[in-house]
């Protein structure tokens, strides 16, 4: 399982015009479900979201986690990042889980998120969504289960 997580200053997802989730300082977290993803690896990779030292304290270092500051978590559905790209010109997506049992798995990271944290929103699974962000510093981390 991969999260490209990004810390933001806002965040928001437009599905056909209308706002699916947003929130304002938080991350960002792009989901990906590769083959192998487990229910176990959904729940280490949440923990590790909610923290992962990522926000600054009072002497501007990263020492604070999402759960330390109550921020926003954006949580969407990222099939492209289980994409293998070491060949060739076009992506290759057979490293992805199929696309109902990815949204199954998909699903639960959400339940479990709304179980473990206050502000959480999302997007649609297999939507056609709009993301758009203000990202803070810049901060992207790629973590994986």
């Amino acid at each position: 399982m991969l999260a490209l997580i990004q810390r933001v200053t806002s965040a928001r997802v437009e599905i056909e015009g209308r706002v699916a989730g947003e929130i304002g300082q938080g991350l960002l977290v792009l989901l990906g479900v590769e083959k192998d993803d487990t229910e176990a690896q959904a729940d280490k990779l949440l923990q590790k979201v909610l923290a992962y030292r990522v926000f600054g304290d009072a002497n501007d270092k990263m020492n604070l986690s999402l759960t330390d500051i109550n921020g926003g978590l954006l949580v969407v559905s990222q099939f492209t990042l289980a994409a293998e790209t070491g060949r060739g010109l076009r992506p290759s997506f057979s490293s992805a889980k199929p696309p109902a049992e990815a949204q199954q798995l998909y699903d639960y990271f959400v339940r479990q998120a709304r179980a473990s944290h206050e502000k959480v929103g999302t997007g649609e699974f297999a939507a056609d969504m709009q993301v758009s962000l203000t990202n803070d510093g810049p901060v992207t981390f790629l973590l994986k289960s």
